[in-house]
């Protein structure tokens, strides 16, 4: 019980700061949206955690615990994939960049 208590207050906590990025403009609408849901799934999780074991036992998974887990890996392992995706990106980008100036800047003393 104590524990759902210092989780929901974490999670509170997190829609504040979720709701002031949006308000400061550093996530988009759709990005607060899609934080807002997770959080309160979660929330709700926390509240009911019951529930998790018959979408558990559907899902075909002996624990909702388990499942939980399951599905928490199978998120991070997708945010790491974005992550690097964007990074080598954002590298591909920055040598372009990199190379448009050190060109430039050849052309520029060799006038």
């Amino acid at each position: 019980m104590v524990i759902q208590f210092l989780l929901v207050i974490f999670i509170i906590f997190v829609l504040t700061r979720i709701f002031l990025r949006y308000r400061a403009q550093d996530i988009t609408g759709r990005e607060f949206f899609l934080w807002l849901i997770f959080w309160l799934i979660v929330a709700i999780t926390i509240l009911l955690p019951q529930k998790t074991d018959l979408l558990a036992k559907w899902v075909g998974v002996s624990r909702g615990a388990d499942l939980l887990v399951y599905l928490s890996v199978l998120v991070l392992f997708f945010i790491i994939f974005k992550i690097l995706v964007r990074l080598e990106k954002i590298n591909r980008d920055l040598v372009k960049i990199v190379r448009g100036l050190t060109i430039e800047k050849e052309d520029k003393s060799n006038e």
